[in-house]
């Protein structure tokens, strides 16, 4: 059956058999390696589309079934013509399933196998999701990738309990297969469970190949867990997905973490960090972080990252964004925000180059010493 969404290999690097594809959506094509901006409520934070265009480069957004469901509604949002008209976006949207946000709920839903009662975050409003419930709203918000409604188990959770997530999970991307009717202009992916133990990782994955979606996604680690433990279940979970679809890891966003996704084989990351730190003050470079509210950039005039080729590092200096973070200026999120955008997607650029010049590992070891100073 043909799919809305197809992905393409192009290459494996020979050092270290990272993939260069492209992932052909029907609001276009998404070079991979890709990471993802995370566009919540249906706007990045603080940027319009066109600065995601023109001076992020990014190909493909996020945005966040929950929070549309409860505000405006997806019933709005199909009168509207879904979310590519409302918002005004022309590429590639994915909208995740809900599952995490309702899940870190934990004081405020009840899991059954129906799926998830739960209070709204906003009024205290009660709400029911099921995996029928989660394709309709998906459908109506109208993303070229939908996602199948999961359960996101805590870091530490028993095995036990993992296993019957994990299975539940399972039966819950069999309803959502077929409860899903927009196929030719959507394309569903199953999200591969099992907490921290591989059997049930492998379980997992192979009972969501059987379904034959159209990609798989990784959910469940970078929930806190230490760093071997991420890359423990990282490098063991990506080689079982199939080779011919997209492989997702959810939730990553800094940069060692999307390297390591990448060296394991992974397509597509998304996280909400780049953003989040912005409105701290805090600055991705290619020299590492640079804390922009600290004192001793107050009169620090050069940009914020001579190596960056966005907005902000061509027209303003530190001590400027220092100024606007200290005061609160809203100008400050926005040119922080769209710096750190730029630069993952600048980085994921450079790493699509040295997968090609199958130099990755080499490349890698040279980021981390700059980066990380390691």
């Amino acid at each position: 059956m043909k799919t809305a969404v197809t992905y393409e290999l192009l290459h494996e690097c020979k050092q270290t058999g990272a993939r260069r594809g492209i992932i052909h959506t029907p609001h276009g094509d998404i070079q991979t390696p890709v990471f993802m901006p995370v566009g919540t409520q249906a706007t990045v934070k603080s940027l319009t589309p066109e600065e995601l265009k023109n001076d992020v480069k990014a190909e493909i957004i996020l945005a966040n079934t929950y929070h549309l469901y409860l505000r405006p509604g997806h019933e709005l949002v199909k009168e509207a013509g879904g979310l590519h008209n409302f918002m005004r976006w022309d590429r590639p949207i994915l909208t995740d399933c809900g599952g995490f946000q309702v899940f870190s709920l934990s004081d405020l839903r009840t899991i059954s196998e129906d799926g998830v009662e739960f209070k709204s975050h906003l009024d205290g409003s009660k709400h029911f999701f099921s995996p029928e419930k989660v394709m309709e709203i998906e459908e109506a918000l109208g993303a070229d990738i939908i996602m199948s409604f999961d359960e996101c188990v805590e870091h530490g959770a028993t095995y036990e309990y993992t296993k019957d997530s994990m299975e539940r999970t399972t039966r819950w991307a069999i309803r959502c297969k077929k409860a899903h009717k927009s196929t030719d202009t959507q394309s569903l992916f199953g999200i591969i469970q099992g907490g921290f133990f591989k059997d049930l990782r492998k379980k997992s994955t192979e009972d969501l190949i059987d379904l034959d979606f159209p990609g798989y996604a990784i959910g469940g680690i970078s929930v806190g867990e230490p760093k071997e433990e991420f890359l423990d279940i990282l490098q063991y979970t990506t080689p079982l997905m199939p080779k011919n679809k997209p492989r997702y890891l959810m939730g990553v966003g800094t940069p060692d973490y999307l390297i390591e996704a990448v060296l394991a084989g992974i397509d597509m990351c998304d996280c909400v960090l780049p953003t989040r730190i912005a409105r701290n003050g805090t600055a991705m470079t290619w020299n590492g972080k640079v804390v922009v509210r600290n004192a001793t950039y107050e009169r620090d005039f050069s940009p914020l990252d001579p190596e960056c080729d966005c907005y902000t590092c061509k027209n303003y200096t530190r001590a400027y964004l220092r100024h606007l973070v200290k005061t609160n200026e809203i100008l400050g999120d926005r040119l922080l925000s769209l710096h750190n955008l730029r630069f993952l997607t600048s980085l994921m650029e450079r790493v699509k180059i040295e997968i090609e010049n199958d130099n990755l590992g080499n490349f890698a070891k040279e980021f981390y010493k700059k980066y990380y100073k390691i």
